[in-house]
């Protein structure tokens, strides 16, 4: 069957595919693959040459991989880090329950969250602190200057 279509045909259906594959998948790999056969295939339009077409793929699916698949893994990591407790850090919350570095609550966007003292002092109720980082459910804090 597919000896019936050329090869741009081929090359596009590939492309479809591997566009599947990638929203399937994590990872942002099959998006550069489907690229480099769309790009093949527009160049299989005015050459039937195998080796070409070939190694036309191959130079553009490793520039995909090695250039364009780091920068959209870095652009999507940092969209990540804006949804979900991420989005938090550098954020001020109020104490809601005193703050040490054992124990504590602090409430920001309405939601109560376990805290602790990044440095260990302890923050009385009603102040204002930073939110420093997270791990897990607990965030760390420090009092607003």
């Amino acid at each position: 069957m597919l000896e019936d279509f050329s090869n741009w045909q081929n090359l596009c259906i590939s492309g479809v595919v591997l566009i599947i594959l990638e929203m399937l998948t994590p990872g942002m790999f099959f998006l550069n693959l489907a690229l480099a056969s769309f790009v093949t295939a527009g160049v299989s339009l005015f050459t039937a040459n195998t080796s070409i077409l070939v190694w036309v793929w191959v130079i553009t699916a490793l520039i995909g991989l090695f250039v364009f698949r780091p920068l959209l893994v870095k652009r999507n990591s940092k969209e990540q880090a804006l949804t979900g407790i991420g989005r938090y850090i550098g954020s001020k919350a109020k104490v809601l329950k005193e703050v040490s570095k054992d124990s504590g609550v602090v409430s920001i966007f309405d939601e109560r969250w376990n805290a602790r003292s990044t440095n260990g002092e302890k923050i009385k109720v009603g102040e204002t602190v930073i939110i420093e980082k997270n791990e897990n459910l607990i965030l760390y804090v420090r009092k607003e200057n």
